[in-house]
Order: C-alpha cells, then sequence, then structure tokens
C-alpha cells in the first residue's frame, strides 16, 4: 500500500533485524506512524524522529551531500590536529626557554631591579633593623664609611672567647636551624659553621611589652624567635610583626651596629640568642680546623709532603670534596685532565684501551689516600678512564695558573679532595727601616697651627696645620677621639695603622712622620696631599674615562706591589681613601684596617667598607691579599661608572648581592669589553682565582690588556704625566676639598693608657 503523500520520511526502516519491536533508538517516537502496514518484507515508507516526519527518498537524496560534508569536516579535524600537535612542540620549547631563564634569574638581576624591590608589594620588616647606608636624600652621593668588628683572637678583657653550647631538644634545634636556612645572609653558612651556631645559641624569656631590640642602641646578638608574637617598629609606628621562626638581628654578628629599628613583645615570647663574639670565635674556629685538615690530609700524599706549610695552606684552601656514585665516571680516556684527585673515601679502578683487546683493560685499583692526575699538575695530559667500583669521596684540587691535574672515575662512591694551584704566597716578611728625617721628630703638638678642615668621620677630623716657626710648610692632622676608639674596640686597629704607615716609604703611599697624644686624642702628623679627595673629583664629574680611570688604579696597583711585597693587606680601598698630591699622583691615605700577616696565614677580623668588602670576609671564611684585588676589581667599576656594582638599601642587602657574584651585576656600556674582563677576573668568588694572585703575583694585573702600553717605568719616576692635574696655588691651599664646619663637639677624656706607645 502507498505511503500517504503527506507523510515523512524517517532516518531508517526497522525491516526485519532481528530485534524486537519493544527497542527504540533514542529520540525515535514510539507512536505508530500513519499509514503504517505490517506484512511479509513489508516496510514503512516514512517514520517520526522528534515530532517530525521523514521520508526515506528524500533522506537517501541527502546521503551524498552528509557524506561530503563529513569529509570536509574530517580534513578541517585533520588540519586543527595537525596545528595543535605544532603548537604543542612550540608550547614545550617555549617553556623549556622559560625554564632556562628562570634558573638565570639571579645571574641577571641588576642592582637597579633590587633597589626596586624596597618599594614593591611588602617588603621584608627585618630589614629596617638594620645599619644606615647613606645618609638620607644624598643616596649615591654622600661617603662611604668603613666598618670593622673587634678581633676574634680576645674578649674585650684579653681573655679568650669560650663556645658554650646549651643543650636543648630536637625541636627547637630544628626551628633555629629552619630559620638560618631561610636568611638571605645566613644560609651560606656551611653546614658545620651552622651546627656550632644552633649549639651555642641560648634561650632568652621576654615578658609582654618589653623590647628585644630598642632603636638607637648598639647590637651585637642575632635573635631567632622561638614562641609568641612580635611587633617591629620605627619611632612609633608599628612596621609589621613577625612570629616563631625568624632569624633577625644578623648584621650585629658581623660588626658593632646602632639599631635603626625596634622589636617589642606582643606576648611573653622566647628567644634564642647568639652572641657577636661567639660567632667571631665559631668562624674563626671552623676556619682554622678546616685548613688544618686540609693541610694534614695533604701532607698524607708523598707528592706533596715536602711542600711548606704556608704553600699547603694555599692548596688546602682551594680544596673541595665530591661525590661519585657507585660506576660513575670520574674521567674518561682522551680528555685533558686540569684536576688532581685525592681519595678520601671508597675504591676506583683505572682503565685504559689497550691494542688487541676490545674492551678497556684493568690498570690498576686505587683505595683511601690513593691519589690521580698528579701529572696534570705539571703539564697538559691525556688521561686513562677512572671509574667508580662503589661509592667515592675524593678531594679535588683544580688548577689557578700554571698547574694542571686530571681526574679518574670511581670504583665505588668516592670522596676526592680537589687541589687547585696558587701562587707561591707573599714573599718573606721583609723589616723597613723607617728613614723619617730627625727634623720632623723635633715638631711638637704645640708647634702646629691649624688652617683649615680637610676631612671628618665617627673617629675625628683629619686638619690641615702648619708649623709657627715656619708656615711655608703644612701637613695633614689626623686627630681621633680616643674615647670612640676604647667604645668600639679599635686599639689594636689604630697601632697597626702607626706600625704599617710609619714604615711605609713609598710614592703611592701618604707618608706620616710622627704621632702624638692628649688626654681626648691621638693624633698622626702625615703628609699633605692638597690636590683633593679623587671621590670629591668622581663625584663633580660623574665618571672617568678609560685613560683617567687607568692612571688611578695604576698608582693603586703600585701601592698593593708594595704593601703585598711586605706581608701587608690593605682591607679599605674605596675613592674616599684616595687623594691627590699636587702634582697629581694618587697616594692611598687611611691605614686602620691594613694588617701585616705571615705568608701562608689568614685573618678574620671583618672589616672594610660595605660595598667594597669581598666574599671571603662577608661569610668570615677567612682572608688575605686576595680581598685587596677583590677591592680593585670594584674600583675600577665605580671610576669607570661613578658608583659600585654592589649597592643595597642597606649594608646587609648590599653584602647579600655581594654573595651572588659580579655575574648578576648588569655591566654598564660605559664600560669597554676589555675592562669588564679585567674586573670579572679580578672579582672571582674563590679568592684563588683572582688575577694577581697566581704564581706571577701583581705582575699578572699589570700585563693584562686593559694596561696594554701603559708605562709603568714613567709612572715610578714620575715622568708620566698624571690624568688629573689639580691646581694647588700653595702650602696652605685647601680649595680642591670640601668645606666642613667647625667642630663642637668636646669629647670626655679617656685615660685607660692603651696609647702608651703614641
Amino acid at each position: 500500500m502507498p505511503l500517504p503523500n503527506n507523510t515523512k520520511g524517517s532516518l531508517f526502516s526497522r525491516g526485519n533485524s532481528g530485534k524486537a519491536s519493544g527497542q527504540t533508538k533514542p529520540g525515535l517516537s514510539t507512536s505508530p506512524v500513519r499509514g503504517f502496514k505490517m506484512g511479509n518484507g513489508a516496510s514503512s515508507a516514512s517514520s517520526t524522529l522528534d515530532g517530525d516526519s521523514h521520508e526515506h527518498i528524500n533522506n537517501k537524496k541527502l546521503i551524498p551531500d552528509l557524506r561530503a560534508e563529513i569529509k570536509i569536516r574530517d580534513a578541517k579535524i585533520l588540519k586543527y590536529e595537525t596545528e595543535l600537535l605544532e603548537r604543542k612542540r612550540l608550547l614545550e620549547e617555549k617553556c623549556e626557554e622559560i625554564t632556562k631563564l628562570r634558573a638565570e634569574v639571579d645571574k641577571l638581576q641588576s642592582v637597579l631591579q633590587i633597589k626596586v624591590h624596597k618599594d614593591a608589594g611588602n617588603p621584608d620588616i627585618l630589614a629596617t633593623i638594620h645599619e644606615n647606608a647613606s645618609v638620607p636624600g644624598q643616596e649615591g652621593r654622600s661617603k662611604k664609611q668603613g666598618v670593622s668588628a673587634e678581633s676574634p683572637m680576645s674578649s674585650q678583657h684579653g681573655t679568650v672567647v669560650e663556645i658554650k653550647r646549651h643543650e636543648k631538644e630536637f625541636r627547637s634545634k630544628q626551628l633555629i636551624k629552619d630559620a638560618i636556612l631561610d636568611n638571605d645572609f645566613l644560609k651560606n653558612l656551611d653546614s658545620t659553621q651552622i651546627r656550632e651556631i644552633v649549639d651555642t645559641m641560648y634561650e632568652k624569656q621576654v615578658k609582654q611589652g618589653h623590647y628585644i631590640i630598642r632603636e638607637g642602641e648598639s647590637g651585637q646578638h642575632l635573635y631567632v624567635s622561638a614562641d609568641g608574637e612580635l611587633e617591629v617598629l620605627k619611632g612609633s609606628k608599628v612596621l609589621g610583626k613577625m612570629v616563631a621562626g625568624r632569624a633577625f638581628g644578623e648584621l650585629a654578628i658581623l660588626y658593632n651596629c646602632t639599631r635603626t629599628a625596634s622589636v617589642r613583645a606582643l606576648s611573653d615570647v622566647k628567644v634564642w640568642v647568639l652572641d657577636r663574639r661567639v660567632f667571631q670565635a665559631i668562624m674563626m674556629k671552623t676556619g682554622i680546623q678546616r685548613q688544618d685538615e686540609n693541610i694534614r690530609f695533604l701532607r698524607s700524599v708523598p707528592l706533596l709532603k715536602k711542600l711548606p706549610t704556608e704553600k699547603l695552606a694555599k692548596i688546602a684552601d682551594v680544596l673541595e670534596v665530591d661525590f661519585f656514585h657507585e660506576r660513575e665516571y670520574i674521567i674518561r680516556e682522551g680528555g685533558t685532565g686540569d684536576t688532581f684527585f685525592i681519595i678520601n673515601k671508597g675504591e676506583v679502578e683505572v682503565t685504559q684501551k689497550i691494542a688487541g683487546f676490545d674492551d678497556p683493560q684493568l690498570i690498576r685499583s686505587l683505595k683511601r689516600g690513593d691519589y690521580f692526575g698528579e701529572k696534570a699538575l705539571l703539564s697538559d695530559v691525556k688521561v686513562s678512564v677512572v671509574n667508580t667500583v662503589g661509592d667515592v669521596i675524593v678531594s679535588v684540587v683544580s688548577t689557578v695558573g700554571d698547574v694542571i691535574v686530571s681526574v679518574d672515575s670511581t670504583v665505588s662512591d668516592v670522596k676526592v679532595s680537589v687541589v687547585s694551584t696558587v701562587s707561591d704566597g707573599i714573599v718573606s716578611v721583609v723589616s723597613i727601616v723607617s728613614d723619617v728625617d730627625k727634623e720632623y721628630q723635633e715638631i711638637q703638638l704645640d708647634h702646629l697651627e691649624l688652617v683649615a678642615t680637610l676631612g671628618m668621620g665617627g673617629f675625628g677630623r683629619v686638619e690641615l696645620v702648619q708649623l709657627t716657626t715656619d708656615r711655608t710648610r703644612t701637613f695633614a692632622l689626623k686627630c681621633l677621639k680616643k674615647k670612640h676608639i676604647v667604645d668600639t674596640r679599635q686599639q689594636e686597629h689604630i697601632y697597626s695603622e702607626k706600625k704599617i704607615m710609619m714604615e711605609s716609604n713609598c710614592g703611592f703611599i701618604a707618608r706620616m712622620y710622627k704621632t702624638f697624644k692628649d688626654k681626648k686624642y691621638v693624633y698622626m702628623l702625615m703628609e699633605a696631599c692638597l690636590g683633593g679627595e679623587l671621590w670629591t673629583i668622581l663625584r663633580d664629574r660623574g665618571y672617568f674615562d678609560d685613560a683617567t680611570a687607568r692612571f688611578c688604579v695604576a698608582c693603586v696597583v703600585e701601592a698593593f706591589h708594595f704593601l703585598h711585597d711586605r706581608g701587608i693587606i690593605y682591607r679599605d680601598l674605596k675613592p674616599e681613601n684616595l687623594l691627590l698630591d699636587a702634582n697629581g699622583i694618587v697616594k692611598l691615605v687611611d691605614f686602620g684596617f691594613a694588617k701585616k700577616m705571615a705568608p701562608g696565614r689568614k685573618t678574620w677580623t671583618f672589616c672594610g667598607t660595605p660595598e667594597y668588602v669581598a666574599p671571603e670576609i662577608i661569610l668570615n671564611k677567612g682572608h688575605d691579599r686576595a680581598a685587596d684585588y677583590w677591592s680593585l676589581g670594584i674600583l675600577m667599576f665605580e671610576l669607570l661608572t661613578g658608583s659600585p656594582p654592589f649597592t643595597g638599601t642597606d649594608p646587609m642587602k648590599t653584602y647579600n648581592i655581594i654573595l651572588k657574584g659580579i655575574d648578576s651585576i648588569e655591566i654598564p656600556r660605559k664600560i669597554s669589553k676589555i675592562a669588564n674582563v679585567l674586573i670579572k677576573k679580578l672579582c672571582k668568588d674563590n679568592p684563588a682565582e683572582r688575577l694577581g694572585y697566581g704564581k706571577n703575583g701583581i705582575l699578572e694585573i699589570k700585563k693584562h690588556k686593559w694596561f696594554q702600553g701603559f708605562d709603568w717605568d714613567s709612572l715610578n719616576s714620575r715622568k708620566i704625566l698624571p690624568s688629573i692635574i689639580p691646581k694647588v696655588r700653595g702650602p696652605t691651599d685647601y680649595s680642591n676639598f670640601d668645606s666642613y664646619p667647625k667642630s663642637i663637639d668636646v669629647p670626655p677624656d679617656e685615660l685607660s693608657g692603651w696609647d702608651f706607645d703614641f
């Protein structure tokens, strides 16, 4: 029977599908279709879908169009899938690039970015507890001030500082350790030092409302909050709050400083406390122990046991411990060796390819105390394969200078000590006979008449004085407050300054002729360098060109050459401590931090100017003349740009920036590529790698390409034309110095007698 003309066809007919009539597809109507007739092999001509009738014949006509449309859509899907895969690949590449860039963030952070941090978001409130970095409103233009701690050798009363341990439960130890590792500065200490600090901190209970730190007071303690709540105040303004697990006041354990904010207990609290003198003793003790242990270990090596102690001490400075897992290769055959290895623990195998064998053959096995790579100390060598048998610990010595060493592989987990070659050390100390004219010894304090003030600082003033008996003769008279010297425990530094300057007869160091004393001051009668301070000239010009900076640095290099040859380290280089004489020769002044040292020895006193101190001084690792080479690189940077590379909003931030290294600093375009290379060679993190510290000493600096063509002989003979020629109209012309107000401060008497030899 034909279907009615008004019936719409369905998408499909069931026919004899063998399925139960009660089964339906979703969306299909179960109501009977008009004109539907059952019969053998009969099928409906239309069906209803979602209430609409569909004619089958029309649906058949649609199938080709639908298939064509599906084919087009399949092609589009394939295209989109291809594009998606390509974009995924590009995304993966970008993610990988981002990961690499994030890994370099610290290295690419400029000082400017770090300065901006202080005004962004929520700055660290603990930064306000530190000493002010500069005079408000004069950032970048005020003079940089030197800082110094007491000698760590003994306490104020002359007795050795005792490192006393205080028992505490594991939870407290872990809290202190976590606080230290969360602190930007303290986290740089090694594990042994951190363990000692944790053990020596003592408990202090503070009642609600009481102060732990008071603004304006001198600080000498590091604190770790244990429980309770604290608030930080600047004046009467609350800057923020602290809870348990924070370390604060860390600048005070480096040297005496004035607190610039207060910390008050909001509830009954407990804090852990570390004294500065104990911290200094810990750092010195661990440093000496580490050096002594390394020297003893090096003496156990037959190749090194006959070396003098001072040379072993230099090698010990660059001795590092490395760890290799079982079956891990230390070196591969055919490589160029540049490291000397000594096995501390474990076993290694040395193999070599031999003709007639497919696989490398075992040559020898090495155990604790054995070493390899010694030939590389003498020349470039091709090495055999060294592989670990188990876990191995080795001491590694990398080359610095003319010495090269090679590496083996481990057989077990092995510890190896790494040893690098360094310089031959400071030359033997030569006693210097003073040739000060006897006429200066006849001068008395009352023979001097004040002309003007040339400079001033925390310790006192520098006055231009003239002889009442001969007004054509003038001197610089350095007047130091005795009470301030005693209060800050700087007596040792003042005596060192006197001794070194009285013995230093060098054309690039200001002469000292005589010393005096009275109840309030000690006095140093010195050469008057009337060309002015290099800092003042740099401030007025903004920065120096290469030629001017080169001349100034060359004068400092000659001064360092004189000092280092006599075992003296300077430790306070900066433009503020460089004066020009009337002819334009740059001279080193202010030897308050200078010290004479025995060959191969180190000193642990924290001293210098924050922007110029070397990393090993900040970390209390012990330092020597290598610290002067670091400061020479910083001076170059400041002369060529107008400001030092490492500057922060407070000293602690400056120290943390220094510890990130010179590579973290963006080098301005003002600095040429050659100058940049020299700066970075002088400012190596590892003191033993700094230019000037190698076998050829300071000659390495003089021969650098930045000094190419510079006439060192003419400089020493005064035949060279200085880059800056000051105008000096006479012996009393102080016009090249800034003006200073008259002194109205009268210090109290100091009669302890420490200045007996002045």
